[in-house]
């Protein structure tokens, strides 16, 4: 990760304070220490979005069926449940870092309720993305960075222009505008996808997230909330 974020130069407008972008961080939290205690990966078996058994795809001349000692959840209920799991401290905290940092601002754009549903439904987007792009996979998704990747489309077409401070390479304190940190990491999606490394980075759902809060954002924004920091330039 090249920029960590750490704050940005944004105050809310229209909400006192951001109790479902903390809410979710709780959430996320809690049920990776439970996740933990329980057995990851027993959990993530359970609760993850597995391709081939959302699609039910035919391999080797059967259907993929989850192994009865775990915990079968319907298909579909899968596309909420994997976005609260996590694999390991690294991949919570990086996620629920950004969300932090950006989710209270586009929290104050939609208001409480629309901003749960917004997540949610970024969050499916990108569960369904990755399954389309890799159906007959077995391998679990989780992880809440698909639901967040909705969140930042929707921060950068709100506040391009807004100062983020971030630690670059993890070393360096910087104040850069949110359109080179987020620009910077939407673009690093799209590359990544093309290299095609060999990783367990599901990047086809950041993408797939991406797009549903680049889209939601335009309907779901409060009457008046402007895009691209067209207030400032008001101002």
């Amino acid at each position: 990760m090249v920029f960590i974020p750490l704050s940005d130069d944004n105050p809310l407008r229209s909400i006192g304070f951001q109790w479902v972008t903390v809410g979710l961080i709780i959430a996320n939290a809690l049920v990776f220490f439970w996740q933990v205690s329980a057995g990851g990966a027993m959990m993530a078996a359970s609760f993850a979005v597995v391709p081939a058994q959302l699609f039910q795809v035919h391999i080797f001349g059967g259907y993929v069926n989850l192994p009865n000692e775990l915990v079968h959840v319907p298909e579909g209920l899968t596309l909420i449940t994997y976005q609260f799991l996590h694999g390991d401290i690294i991949h919570l905290a990086s996620n629920m870092i950004f969300l932090w940092v950006f989710g209270d601002n586009v929290e104050d754009a939609m208001g409480h309720a629309r901003f749960l549903v917004f997540y949610l439904v970024c969050g499916i987007a990108a569960g369904l993305t990755h399954a389309w792009m890799v159906p007959t996979s077995q391998l679990p998704l989780i992880g809440a960075s698909g639901a967040v990747a909705g969140v930042i489309a929707a921060y950068l077409l709100l506040h391009p222009r807004v100062r983020v401070w971030v630690l670059a390479f993890r070393i360096i304190p910087l104040r850069i505008s949110a359109a080179w940190v987020l620009g910077f990491w939407v673009v690093t999606q799209f590359a990544m996808v093309l290299i095609q490394q060999a990783d367990q980075v599901a990047w086809w759902a950041h993408i797939g997230g991406m797009a549903a809060g680049a889209i939601l954002i335009l309907f779901m924004r409060r009457p008046g909330v402007p895009l691209f920091d067209r207030s400032l330039s008001a101002a």
